[in-house]
């Protein structure tokens, strides 16, 4: 019986250290990451040389969306193919492409606009702005910005986003803004960050985010205030056409001028990486929500120091005595009459030194070529969020000024 029961208890010790053994083995401290597995693996490994004739190869054969997805596809490869990837990649006043999310925020080209198109959503308020000649019937083209609209006692707001089914402030998402006031004449664009590292703001009275079940830090805390765009009054109907005024306090008029430049960020204020992780794994997540007052009575307004702030005048239509009505050449890409359809060049005087051709070209065109459909064209010194900020201003409603 002793032998016994010596016997189960020297079986039942080796077997708790078998299975201590066997725990500890199976059981790893800590799983490695995607991100470090990805940067271990043979594709982080390649000769520089080689992998910059690759990435030359690939951004210069595919031009144009959906087939350019593989280019920012190779900067989500791992560290070494990303920062060469946005060395060969230039920004769309250079190349005049949109490419990474960063591209919305940076001025277009000079010469040959970038042409894209609103679809407008009556039924959820919601306007998607899309890069395209006009839609296709594969419906593929490259969503790059949508806007929400919410009205509100006071005012209306317009929340701009880079997808289309997260609008919370609080997401990654987010990238501005645009507000009315209460009798719809004059709009505020405000960007979710500076648009220029050099670029201070005046105030430092930021509004707070919160998730439902964290606080992020990495997100940025401010609105602030780039440009104004104003509608002038018209009760009797007897000026014709809307009569629109844009003040871009973020582009200074020198913009515009022989050897001038626009401020470009070439970042957002979080980095690259948590941008392409971000977005790729924004379905699913537990919507944010937004804790801070709607009313932002003092806003960071972004201030350029002495320079001049760049000031936009739509282009004055005129007066068709066959077809009774206000034209303008939108050069075959506005095809319906509305009351939305302007032109904006720049509104500069004698003192700026701006050359006759430049003060004619159209900066910014907007018009409507079909039911919910209209097309937007921009040009340097705008970039896609600010075109789009201005054209979301002429969805409002304006009983006084038409």
């Amino acid at each position: 019986m002793k032998e016994g029961i010596g016997n189960i208890s020297k079986r039942g010790v080796e077997s708790k250290i078998w299975r201590s053994r066997t725990r500890c083995h199976v059981a790893p401290d800590r799983a490695p990451t995607k991100s470090e597995s990805i940067d271990q693996s043979p594709w982080a490994n390649l000769p520089p040389e080689l992998l910059l004739d690759i990435i030359q190869r690939v951004e210069e054969s595919e031009t144009a969306w959906p087939a350019r997805a593989v280019v920012v596809a190779c900067a989500a490869v791992c560290r070494s193919w990303r920062e060469i990837t946005k060395e060969i990649v230039k920004t769309p006043e250079q190349c005049g492409r949109l490419t990474f999310p960063i591209s919305l925020k940076q001025p277009g080209p000079r010469e040959s606009p970038i042409q894209c198109y609103i679809r407008r959503d009556r039924a959820t308020s919601t306007y998607l702005l899309f890069y395209g000649l006009m839609p296709s019937e594969g419906e593929s083209d490259k969503l790059l910005l949508a806007a929400r609209k919410v009205r509100r006692a006071t005012c209306t707001d317009f929340t701009i986003s880079m997808v289309a089914d997260d609008f919370s402030r609080a997401s990654y998402a987010h990238v501005g803004k645009l507000r009315s006031n209460f009798f719809g004449t004059k709009f505020t664009i405000y960007d979710s960050q500076p648009p220029c590292d050099s670029i201070i703001p005046s105030t430092t009275l930021s509004s707070r985010r919160f998730y439902s079940k964290q606080v992020s830090q990495k997100l940025s805390s401010s609105n602030y205030s780039i440009g104004t765009c104003s509608y002038e009054l018209n009760v009797l109907r007897t000026r014709g056409p809307r009569r629109m005024h844009c003040v871009l306090h973020s582009i200074p008029v020198s913009a515009i001028q022989e050897g001038g430049t626009a401020p470009t960020p070439l970042a957002f204020s979080r980095s690259f990486d948590e941008q392409l992780s971000s977005l790729t794994s924004l379905k699913g997540k537990e919507p944010a929500t937004n804790t801070s007052s709607p009313f932002l009575p003092a806003t960071p307004i972004v201030s350029l120091g002495s320079g001049e702030p760049l000031a936009l005048k739509n282009k004055a239509p005129r007066w068709h005595e066959q077809l009774q009505c206000w034209c303008l050449n939108f050069k075959g890409r506005v095809t319906v009459a509305s009351v939305k359809n302007f032109q904006l060049v720049a509104a500069v005087g004698p003192s700026h030194n701006i050359s006759p051709e430049e003060q004619e070209k159209v900066i910014l065109q907007f018009g409507k070529i079909g039911k919910d459909i209209f097309t937007m064209d921009y040009r340097y010194p705008l970039s896609a969020f600010q075109a789009f900020s201005i054209c979301l201003s002429s969805f409002d409603t304006k009983p006084a000024c038409e």
